[in-house]
């Protein structure tokens, strides 16, 4: 094959530039950004002469040079992150962004992010101020803490708290409770990272509290409960509370901290959930630093809120790894707005998305997926819709046995398999995600958001019109 024959087909960039559909670009963008996606589009196509193909795929490559140039400029151009529609059913699904923010909290943060705040400046005294001051206080309210701050996210709050309180000396946990969550983050590797001593006691099925106890020596600088958020072990097991293990704290003068993960605020049984530990009643038998993720259970911006006594809050508020951790002013913002919410139990419920969705009644859920089948009948001649009975979870590492019941939209395509619909479903400019079974597409109503039942329909309608 004569590749020079076909490189001289290659339209040259300046005659590219001249195409009428790439000046239309040059309305929308910079010059510069459709030169430079016209030279990468005749690179390649250098690049694809090279691996020798037949004749008509060349010249099919050449002769679409301008669209594929055009799409590429529109990709470049368009936002990667994006608002999708949820209808896994997974409340606090870790891919889809965790907890959704209320309206109320992001509209408050809009409106602080988007000009000059009080960040960290003491409007009474017209000095420096703290920008921890903001939350501190409602923290503190809600939990029962006496003092409070917040890092990027709940690992940091770990690695901080033993980066200030056990560097170079000696921190207890049971082995039991030695966890690994997403991303390969294990309690083992942050106690390294920290420059605390890991002492591992008891067994991975039974730990008592003279494990601990015999296990207390004068290098010891903190005895740490790592709640197992994510997975739970059962049958013949045996752990110590968080009452026991803070008692033998204040009889050594050691100080007791707990990881308790989802950070929990109202007692979830009351929706027909297992009892998840909750952060006040953590504070009340006696733990003196308690850290806890902002997006999970909590429902507000990932971040990782740290409580507890003032003397141990003071140490940590001080070091310098803090500074490298610290929240921005957004998520500030939101955070303060989240405990506000807390106030008042009820309200809470009902302004929090992840509570809301928890606490759904099954009719409700029923009748939306009812509407949505209404809607969606428009296209029955281009796929079988039903409403079937399913199970949503909690996800995000939270409350990892159970199950609630709800109710989802069953699609299955008459005209396209159920892998494509799946896919082009994924690459809607509102993309829907929802779970593949048998060949069927499935749309948890759970966690449908409300007035996203008119966005599925404008994108089904989308692929079918």
């Amino acid at each position: 094959m004569d590749a020079n024959k076909y490189y001289r087909n290659i339209p040259k960039v300046d005659s590219i530039m001249e195409n009428g559909k790439i000046k239309e670009l040059l309305d929308i963008t910079s010059r510069e950004l459709v030169l430079d996606c016209a030279r990468k589009a005749t690179e390649d196509l250098r690049i694809f002469i090279n691996d020798k193909p037949n004749e008509d795929e060349i010249n099919a490559e050449i002769n679409n040079i301008i669209n594929k140039i055009a799409l590429q400029v529109h990709k470049l151009l368009t936002y990667n992150m994006k608002k999708v529609v949820n209808g896994t059913g997974t409340i606090l699904h870790t891919n889809l962004g965790r907890a959704p923010i209320s309206k109320e909290a992001a509209e408050r943060a809009k409106n602080i992010v988007t000009g000059y705040s009080n960040l960290e400046f003491d409007l009474e005294h017209g000095k420096r101020g703290s920008r921890y001051s903001h939350f501190e206080k409602i923290i503190t309210r809600i939990t029962g803490a006496e003092a409070a701050i917040a890092v990027n996210n709940n690992a940091a709050a770990v690695l901080l708290i033993l980066s200030s309180l056990a560097k170079d000396k000696e921190v207890i946990v049971s082995r039991g409770e030695l966890v690994e969550i997403g991303g390969s983050f294990r309690v083992p590797d942050v106690m390294k990272q920290s420059g605390g001593i890991l002492v591992e006691v008891g067994t991975t099925n039974k730990t008592h509290l003279h494990d601990y106890e015999e296990n207390i020596s004068s290098e010891t600088a903190a005895l740490l409960k790592v709640h197992t958020s994510n997975y739970k072990i059962v049958g013949f097991t045996e752990s110590v509370s968080i009452e026991e293990l803070s008692e033998l704290g204040k009889k050594y003068n050691i100080p007791v901290i707990e990881d308790i993960g989802s950070g929990v605020l109202i007692d979830l049984s009351n929706c027909g959930l297992t009892y998840e530990p909750m952060v006040q009643n953590s504070i009340k038998a006696g733990v003196d630093i308690i850290c806890f993720s902002g997006d999970k259970l909590l429902g507000g911006p990932q971040a990782g809120i740290i409580a507890g006594k003032k003397q141990y809050i003071d140490k940590i508020k001080k070091h310098p790894l803090n500074r490298a951790l610290r929240i921005d002013k957004f998520t500030a913002a939101v955070l303060e707005s989240v405990f506000h919410e807390y106030i008042d139990e009820e309200r809470a419920m009902e302004n929090i998305p992840v509570l809301k969705m928890i606490n759904m009644n099954i009719e409700d859920i029923k009748i939306n997926a009812e509407k949505l089948l209404l809607k969606l009948e428009d296209f029955s001649e281009f796929q079988d819709i039903n409403i079937e009975e399913c199970l949503s979870q909690i996800g995000g590492g939270a409350l990892p046995l159970e199950r609630m019941k709800s109710y989802a939209v069953s699609i299955k395509p008459k005209i396209m398999s159920c892998a494509n619909f799946e896919r082009e479903l994924r690459n809607l400019e509102v993309p829907i995600i929802g779970r593949v079974v048998n060949d069927t597409f499935y749309i948890d109503l759970r966690t449908v958001l409300e007035g996203e039942d008119q966005t599925i329909y404008d994108g089904i309608k989308s692929l079918f019109k």
